[in-house]
């Protein structure tokens, strides 16, 4: 039963409905994608620019700051402000392309989620603006001169925030129902002196009406009334009033593109797309706002001058229906919002004692939340160009993405980043599940079913990995997400689990399961390639491309992560077969497939076997490339893909195998009659629980090498987690001679040194969240098996021993202290930045970045990645509750 206003709400609408219909949907950059690219040359880039975005209607979704929408961005709220130095507003938040930075596309801006509730009853969100001329130019120039070995050169670096002078923009919503939206901007001088500041809460209509198409032949209109009133009026969602609190002026125009401006040619309309900014920037100088006050796109003006380190509050409210005083109440409805708010995280963190760890996950919740987008893209439509348009080039139609003219999204999608990757990727989003499913299950749920809908997944099996190329392999995460989302959700339902859920799930994976089967085992030996499965640059060739002198790659990282998702498929036929017997079978299939590729593994150790992913010397696993003269080379690099076989790991309970006798004759059978394959299958015996069995790649001896491997603070393990790539390789960088040249792999713990895959990511030495969680997740499992009687040295040569729950454990702290203040209040995450590590305007909110220097911790990459590097949320719940369960153990031992 639901308890508490938020947890009611969730109840009432699975999903994106109801008081989910509207949210802070909205990218943070639809210039520079994939779906708005029209070129000749798939520069998408190029296409469109970030001043281009000012004057130019996109086609396929919009962007804005603080952005709030409906569920299909019909109707987009966002805001817009100017510091009255600029020469744009600040409509969209800035960033450099993948050219114009030293490592790959980079946002250049200070922002923050700080506060969202799952149905977005209330969100918060922090901007900080420069009050003196924003600097794009400085950017730039500066970053254009940096070389890979040269650091980024981030908008901290440009003094902008040195003195104090900026304005912290608090932007909240407040829902007061479900189609009442409430809006309040907060703006603090932070700076000495007295400053201006004008605020532009914004609407549009997301332009359907440009491209020719029946179902869109109309337009619809908003049009202003006094400076207190815009109506709105849209065939698909009736009528809506936005109310404005004493605005100075009320501004419209056209959501269409000046063509004039762009290309040289006649505009559609005399007030475009940039209108608003020119008619506000020029002094109202520029005629370039409908004086009838009628448009598809608007903004109220406030301008206010505001007095050094005080603050002004702007309101909003947007409804569908009339309020005689709309803004009575208002101030209680928001902190009865918040109070909500507050109520339903105290619930969520019950178990977590620290005020520090508390901020930080509530924080990664609502960056996760802020993180939602509505994703659009037909790609049968982009490739053949929209009626009302010039047709795109004719190479479009064999160039990206071309095979999957099948896929058709609208959906609401959790992103990575909303501004550094506003798309969907395969992997990432299994990932984000997790942590999300802790807030909102249904959310979870409904997000792992999208990539497996039919006008996603290719109809061969394969799952859309990401827009920029979707026949690109990500790892196979789905069917371990499915399985941990349906864990978090069982455990809030009083252990109900939905295996309608699982049911509906496991039928599409099949269909994936046998395209990896029939795609990526070529030779039919168990043995698995998958290209550059997400880790971009962690090998000595791009594996996403033909091997050099006809190789071919047979991949320790693709094996092992197969090996796991016949393990996943196994653990979720077990559980549906507890209540339909007939998936017996199917756990009989990849109970026995698991073993299959466990025996691969297991006998290509051989001094004479042409395959050999473990490495008897240095006792690793790595791949190995083939070569046309029948010699195999192993390419001894010390990474992460050799502690991926660590991730096959499952558990087989005797209780829940009496209940199957089906498949517990099979189980027998097969450790009676193959003892090539029952020795792959540990068993431990439990006096009163029976016979345990683990299904595991790694046991024995090579489990005991890896983890003395992994937890060596001279290779994997740092400070801060566990690396991807071994330290041993900064004094020893691994080279491969080829053609008279050398490729190298060296340990760089930060930023990129290479152009694998943009080069905007690095695999060679960070700290990678997803992989870490991976480990942590596996680690518990080995220790579900093997108790409190299984030590391991934890570090690696310190003599301290430990259970491996306890390993697990201290993982996961060093994780957390990434984000946590340390004794100096410092955090990790922002290195030897003063200001953001002193500064408490700074320092209080948290980034979650794409990943994590391998030695101090610092954030690398994307700076708002909050979707995978939000595991840190699932991390601080199971710590604090292990914390819990261990202080009620030490109690009750004392009352003994």
């Amino acid at each position: 039963m639901a308890h508490g206003a938020e947890k009611v709400r969730l109840s009432l609408q699975k999903d994106n409905r109801g008081w989910k219909k509207w949210g802070p949907y909205l990218s943070e950059r639809q210039w520079g994608t994939v779906r708005e690219d029209y070129s000749g040359n798939g520069d998408a880039w190029n296409y469109i620019t970030h001043e281009m975005a000012l004057c130019k209607a996109y086609r396929w979704g919009e962007d804005g700051i603080g952005g709030f929408s409906d569920n299909k961005q019909h109707i987009c709220l966002s805001f817009g402000f100017w510091n009255h130095n600029d020469k744009i507003l600040k409509e969209r938040i800035f960033g450099l392309t993948n050219r114009e930075s030293n490592h790959g596309e980079d946002v250049k801006e200070m922002y923050y989620y700080l506060d969202s509730t799952p149905t977005h009853s209330y969100t918060k969100m922090l901007y900080k603006y420069p009050q003196n001329p924003f600097p794009y130019d400085k950017l730039r120039q500066e970053n254009g001169r940096r070389g890979k070995q040269d650091p980024e050169y981030e908008i901290m670096d440009t003094g902008v925030f040195d003195n104090d002078e900026y304005f912290d923009i608090f932007i909240e919503h407040a829902k007061a129902d479900e189609e009442d939206i409430m809006m309040k901007v907060t703006v603090f001088n932070r700076g000495p002196k007295d400053a201006p500041i004008t605020v532009l809460p914004t609407i549009m209509f997301r332009n359907t009406w440009s491209w020719g198409y029946e179902a869109f032949n109309y337009k619809p209109i908003m049009n202003g009334i006094s400076n207190r009133l815009i109506e709105v009026t849209h065939r698909k969602h009736g009528k809506y009033n936005l109310y404005l609190d004493g605005a100075d002026e009320l501004l419209f125009c056209e959501n269409e593109t000046n063509f004039k401006k762009l290309y040289g040619t006649a505009n559609n309309t005399a007030y475009p797309k940039d209108g608003i900014n020119d008619y506000v920037v020029s002094g109202k100088k520029s005629a370039t706002v409908n004086p009838n006050n009628i448009g598809t796109k608007a903004s109220a003006r406030f301008t206010k001058t505001i007095k050094a380190g005080e603050s002004a509050t702007f309101r909003m409210r947007f409804v569908n229906h009339s309020i005689s005083e709309p803004f009575g109440g208002f101030e209680d409805l928001f902190a009865k919002r918040i109070r909500e708010a507050d109520e339903f995280y105290d619930d969520l963190q019950r178990d977590v004692a620290d005020a520090d760890l508390r901020s930080i996950q509530r924080q990664a919740y609502a960056g996760m939340l802020w993180s939602k987008q509505f994703y659009y893209y037909n790609v049968y439509e982009w490739l053949k160009g929209d009626p009302a348009q010039p047709g795109p080039n004719q190479g479009r139609k064999w160039g990206r993405n071309s095979g999957w003219k099948h896929l058709y999204a609208a959906n609401i999608i959790s992103m990575p980043d909303k501004w550094e990757y506003p798309w969907f990727a395969a992997w990432d989003l299994a990932f984000h599940c997790v942590p999300l499913a802790r807030v909102d299950a249904d959310f979870a749920k409904r997000q792992l079913e999208i990539l497996l809908r039919e006008y996603y997944m290719h109809p061969n099996g394969q799952i859309p990995a990401y827009e920029w190329n979707f026949s690109d392999v990500n790892p196979p995460v789905h069917g371990w997400a499915t399985w941990k989302v349906y864990e978090i959700d069982r455990e809030q339902n009083n252990g109900v689990g939905d295996i309608e859920f699982l049911e509906k799930i496991f039928h599409k994976l099949l269909l994936n399961f046998t395209w990896w089967v029939n795609q990526k085992d070529d030779t039919g030996n168990n043995i698995f390639s998958g290209g550059f499965l997400g880790l971009d640059n962690i090998g000595v060739f791009d594996r996403s491309t033909p091997m050099p002198f006809g190789g071919k790659l047979q991949q320790a990282d693709a094996t092992g992560w197969m090996a796991m998702y016949t393990l996943n498929m196994l653990r979720i036929s077990v559980e549906i077969a507890l209540v339909h017997p007939v998936y017996q079978d199917m756990a009989s299939k990849f109970f026995e497939h698991f073993l299959h590729i466990a025996g691969a593994m297991e006998s290509i150790g051989g001094k004479n076997s042409s395959i050999s992913l473990w490495d008897e010397e240095d006792q690793f696993y790595y791949d190995v490339i083939h070569i046309p003269n029948g010699q195999s080379i192993l390419l001894k690099v010390r990474s992460i893909v050799g502690l991926i076989p660590l991730f096959a790991v499952e558990i087989l309970d005797p209780q829940n195998l009496d209940k199957m006798p089906v498949f517990k004759r099979r189980v027998e059978w097969v450790l009676a009659n193959r003892p090539d394959l029952a020795r792959l299958i540990s068993r431990w015996f439990e006096s009163g629980k029976g016979e345990n069995r683990l299904l595991s790649i790694l046991r024995g001896h090579r489990m005991k090498m890896i983890l003395k491997r992994m937890l060596d603070e001279s290779e994997f393990l740092s400070d801060y987690g566990v690396r991807a790539l071994s330290k041993y390789h900064e004094e020893n960088p691994y080279k491969f001679y080829i053609n008279g040249e050398v490729l190298q792999v060296d340990y760089t713990p930060a930023e990129a040194l290479t152009d694998i895959m943009g080069g905007n990511s690095n695999w060679r030495g960070p700290i990678w969240f997803p992989l870490n969680y991976l480990i942590f997740d596996s680690l518990m499992k080995f220790h579900a098996y093997y108790g409190e009687d299984f030590m391991v040295e934890y570090p690696t040569n310190s003599g301290n021993l430990a259970t491996i729950k306890d390993a697990a454990m201290a993982i996961a702290c060093r994780l957390i202290d990434i984000f946590k203040k340390d004794t100096e209040g410092n955090r990790a995450v922002y290195g030897h930045d003063v200001k953001m590590q002193k500064d408490p305007n700074f320092n209080d909110h948290v980034l979650f970045y794409e990943y994590f220097h391998g030695d101090n911790g610092r954030g690398c990459g994307a700076s708002h990645q909050t979707g995978w590097t939000g595991l840190v949320a699932e991390l601080i719940h199971k710590t604090a509750k292990e914390t819990f369960k261990q202080t009620e153990k030490e109690e009750l031992e004392i009352s003994k």
